[in-house]
């Protein structure tokens, strides 16, 4: 009886999934045939559906669901005595590989779509499928045989032990070991975190918004700002956003002007949000620590190259030590400035934007106009220069599909091919320029991930390249600010590193990378926008394109972005510290915290009064937590590599074609750190960090 039980509840299970099957077959069956109708053609290699309506999002994700929910029963069943590479590993990773596009395909649209129908579609799709898959890392029958298979061993190559780990070590910091009352008090926390973090958040917007100040305190500001703000009773009206704030700090002659400015914008937040901060902190302490983490910043900082929190803080105050020589010069130097403008008063943090500025206009080789600059960066120029410089120097070529379905009829779609073995490596749209209801910034989406499956094929790489570049009106050339032309060009090494993996399975395709790494590629080309050989291949006049960007301009951008690069760095240590520290801590007070920490890191410039740097991060409270120091990660990484392997000629193929095959292509298929000693031949080093030519001044 037991048996017939048994052989009606796998009939039922069976015929359950080949329903999955079929409708999914269907569903995908009908769009394809759809788009087969149309006049244009689909991709080789490409799962990737670009023209979804409202409707077939909302079907497409149940089906996503659906397929999921198959695939992590079938595997629950698994008796835990006969787990084995084929019927665990096989059928997840089979499944990453088949859902990534088409998951993609379904959120993808809330960024580009025209219609706002299709939009709310898209979005309302993510929303139910980042909750199905937050439960399927709860599921503790399916963990079970992961982990068995894990605790069995032999026979299993590295990376697919690395896969087994990662799938264990996800399904763990979900809370998969936690017993049910430990499982309940986990959302509960998580549940009180989000509500702490979007209330932080909240307040930066709260309290006062504007100051009104006489044209007299706003003296050294340009003639265009001052016309655009509001005039009440002889008074103009400043808002208290970065967009007033910055250029005040930047220009404006009166001290006193700049320094009530900058507290009151240092003032957001407030007392309330450090008593929220500190709530916060308690609370996530209390979750790692139910995870069995000693802290949060332990917890956050696991899966990165850091390992830990103390790797993390020795690494910000090394970087700091090193930095203390030179920023001391350089803030020397600013003070003699200000001696000299404003007679034998004492320096302080609402100084530093405005004696920069100083003295960069002192020490550039020329009457340095940004305005004129941007003459030599029109769109189509610049981006033809970035395609050149990656394709000459990773061995790529890109071809433009003239005949592919786009969901805007801007948007261009390239095919990338190795230039030695012609293989097609993937494929990259571009949507960059501007118009309404897009997502307002520069990024890169993956949509498929370069991966193999269990019939012997491969899955190509494909990304989506967003910006929001200006459009060619009535024929005069679109120009980019110098500013835009670098982040194009850190955006495009996302796309390359995305297209260039040779990972085996999805999950560690490209993009999908540790959070120490992966800024690293973008942050190292980012140093072609500097140097003249590359620049000149960006830019032409926009009136006469034959003429590129002069070599004194060259220099200029690199003395101005080296100028103060001390102090700069060390105001992004203060936060990262800040970050960190409280991260590590159950329980600490933050204003003794940051008056301790702010005189030590900034050589002695004193705190605002009545401000708290805690009081108005917002990286504190959502999305960085504990990881802010990444970004310094990477540049330090970052500079080792191009001082050690691209300096003496930014151009060599060799030297990049090395970089991508032996840093690029592995993705998140092995350790990190591991990929970067091979390919340095020694463990990384932060000294080439501190050795940017004309940082001094």
């Amino acid at each position: 009886m037991k048996k017939e039980k048994k052989e009606r509840r796998i009939l039922v299970f069976t015929g359950a999934a080949a329903l999955v099957a079929v409708g999914l077959n269907l569903l995908l069956s009908a769009i394809n045939s759809r788009r087969k109708n149309s006049a244009k053609k689909g991709l080789p290699g490409s799962s990737v559906l670009v023209d979804l309506s409202a409707t077939e999002i909302s079907k497409l994700a149940d089906s996503i669901i659906a397929k999921s929910k198959e695939i992590y029963d079938r595997v629950a069943s698994v008796p835990l005595e006969k787990v084995c590479y084929e019927n665990v590993v096989v059928p997840f990773a089979d499944l990453e590989a088949e859902q990534f596009p088409l998951i993609q395909s379904c959120v993808f649209q809330r960024m580009v779509s025209a219609s706002v129908e299709v939009r709310n579609a898209s979005l309302e799709a993510e929303k139910r499928l980042d909750a199905h898959f937050l439960l399927c890392r709860k599921r503790e029958d399916v963990y079970r045989v992961i982990k068995a298979l894990l605790d069995k061993g032999g026979g299993i190559k590295p990376d697919a032990k690395r896969y087994i780990q990662s799938l264990v070590k996800e399904m763990e910091r979900h809370g998969v070991r936690l017993s049910p009352s430990n499982r309940i008090e986990m959302e509960r926390l998580k549940s009180q975190i989000d509500e702490l973090s979007l209330r932080y958040v909240e307040n930066l917007s709260s309290g006062p918004k504007f100051l009104f100040l006489s044209e007299q305190e706003l003296a050294g500001m340009p003639h265009d700002f001052i016309k655009d703000l509001e005039n009440t009773n002889s008074k103009r009206k400043v808002l208290l956003t970065n967009y007033h704030v910055t250029p005040i700090l930047e220009h404006c002659k009166v001290g006193s002007t700049r320094k009530l400015v900058a507290t009151a914008y240092g003032q957001r937040g407030g007392k309330e949000n450090l008593h929220i901060l500190k709530k916060l902190v308690q609370l996530r302490c209390k979750f790692a620590q139910l995870l069995g983490y000693p802290n949060y910043a332990d917890f956050a900082t696991e899966l990165r190259m850091a390992r830990s929190s103390a790797k993390v803080i020795q690494f910000l105050e090394e970087v700091s030590a090193n930095l203390t020589d030179l920023s001391e010069g350089e803030l020397n130097l600013l003070k003699d400035l200000k001696r000299k403008e404003e007679g034998d008063f004492p320096f302080g943090m609402y100084d530093l934007l405005y004696y920069m500025k100083r003295a960069e206009e002192e020490n550039l080789s020329f009457d340095f106009d940004f305005g004129e600059v941007k003459h030599y960066f029109p769109v189509n120029i610049v981006f033809s220069g970035i395609l050149k410089i990656y394709q000459d120097l990773f061995g790529l070529r890109f071809e433009q599909v003239t005949d592919a379905k786009v969901w805007h009829e801007t948007v261009q779609l390239f095919s990338v091919h190795d230039c030695s073995s012609t293989a097609l490596l993937g494929y990259f749209y571009l949507d960059i320029f501007s118009r309404e209801g897009k997502y307002a910034h520069t990024c890169v989406v993956p949509l498929q991930n370069g991966c193999s499956t269990s019939d012997g094929t491969r899955k190509v790489s494909i990304a989506l390249l967003l910006s929001q570049c200006p459009n060619e009106k009535d024929g005069t050339a679109a120009l980019l600010r110098f500013t835009e032309v670098v982040t194009l060009f850190h955006e495009f090494s996302h796309v390359v590193h995305h297209i260039c993996s040779c990972a085996t399975f999805s999950r560690f395709s490209g993009l999908q990378s540790d959070g120490d790494f992966v800024e690293m590629p973008s942050l190292l080309l980012e140093n072609w926008c500097y140097e003249s050989t590359s620049l000149k291949m960006l830019s032409g006049f926009h009136q006469d394109i034959t003429k590129s960007i002069t070599s004194e301009m060259c220099k200029s951008l690199k003395l101005r972005r080296d100028m103060f690069f001390g102090l700069k760095i060390k105001q992004e240590i203060l936060l990262c510290l800040l970050d960190q520290i409280v991260h590590s801590r159950e329980d600490i007070d933050m204003i003794e915290l940051v008056k301790d920490l702010h005189p030590k890191v900034m050589m002695g410039i004193p705190l605002l009064e009545e401000t708290n740097p805690a009081s108005c991060f917002p990286r504190l409270a959502v999305g960085y937590e504990s990881v802010c120091y990444s970004y310094i990660w990477s540049k330090v990484l970052a500079a080792d590599i191009f001082a050690s392997k691209f300096d003496d000629d930014l151009l060599n193929h060799h030297a990049g074609l090395h970089f991508r095959k032996k840093v690029l292509a592995p993705g998140g298929a092995k350790d990190t750190l591991e990929i970067i000693s091979e390919y340095l031949g020694r463990e990384p080093s932060i000294s080439h960090f501190f050795e940017r030519k004309g940082s001094s001044v």
